[in-house]
């Protein structure tokens, strides 16, 4: 019998300074849930809007693996590996942090806003070598379809990154069915409605709801209206 947790979007944490609209779909600086600290490998999922001309000043991560995905607008980052680049939407960036590295993340534009997700997960292996990614993904491959954007391997579609982790990306038409299979027993998928409405197995989501669901080996999924889906599957087990 499957498991499942339904984060409504507004149960999540907020932050507003000013800058930075922040919101916390787990546990993250000020906001503190005990109940709600990580599902499994996934850490950190954070909803951001970050204004003309801010941003994140260099500071340093280690043993994370850090993925961003612009929603709308051009995110401008540089690290001390040596990397600056400007992420937009339809890109997908990854750092693993690894023994450590320090970046820093602004708006790109100096009028206007930059919305992105930064989603931390666990590693499944500490202190590698650091290394950064991206890439670009055409919008029309994930068109009624689940978009393979995250994967373990290099050799495999998307960006990769020291877990076994899938993400895909969905931009669904009213009334468009789908199911997805689960690449790795023991996995759970937490899936986060961008925009839109759907049903996962029986469930309805609407937009910026998060919900969780393990102990399965695939899921059916409706869209209820035009919708936006983003599927992270990861490992429930550290």
């Amino acid at each position: 019998m499957a498991q499942t947790i339904l984060h409504p979007a507004a149960t999540r944490g907020h932050a507003n300074h000013g800058w930075l609209n922040s919101y916390h779909t787990f546990s993250f600086a000020n906001y503190h849930n005990p109940s709600r600290m990580h599902f499994g490998a996934l850490r950190v999922l954070n909803d951001d809007t970050v204004a003309g001309g801010k941003g994140f000043g260099a500071h340093p991560h280690n043993n994370m693996e850090i993925i961003s995905i612009p929603l709308s607008g051009d995110l401008e980052h540089q690290d001390n590996m040596g990397n600056k680049a400007v992420i937009r939407q339809n890109d997908v960036q990854v750092m693993s942090a690894g023994t450590g590295v320090a970046h820093s993340e602004k708006n790109h534009s100096s009028t206007e806003q930059v919305k992105f997700l930064q989603i931390w997960l666990f590693p499944n292996k500490e202190n590698v070598k650091p290394r950064y990614d991206q890439q670009t993904f055409r919008p029309e491959d994930r068109h009624n379809r689940l978009q393979q954007v995250l994967s373990p391997s290099p050799d495999d579609a998307g960006v990769w990154i020291q877990q076994d982790a899938w993400f895909h990306l969905g931009s669904l038409d009213a009334g468009f069915a789908t199911e997805y299979q689960l690449k790795r027993p023991g996995n759970g998928v937490y899936a986060f409605v961008l925009e839109g409405d759907v049903t996962i197995d029986g469930q309805t989501l609407h937009r910026r709801d998060g919900f969780g669901i393990w102990e399965t080996d695939k899921l059916q999924i409706t869209a209820d209206s035009n919708a936006e889906l983003l599927l992270m599957e990861v490992p429930m087990e550290l």
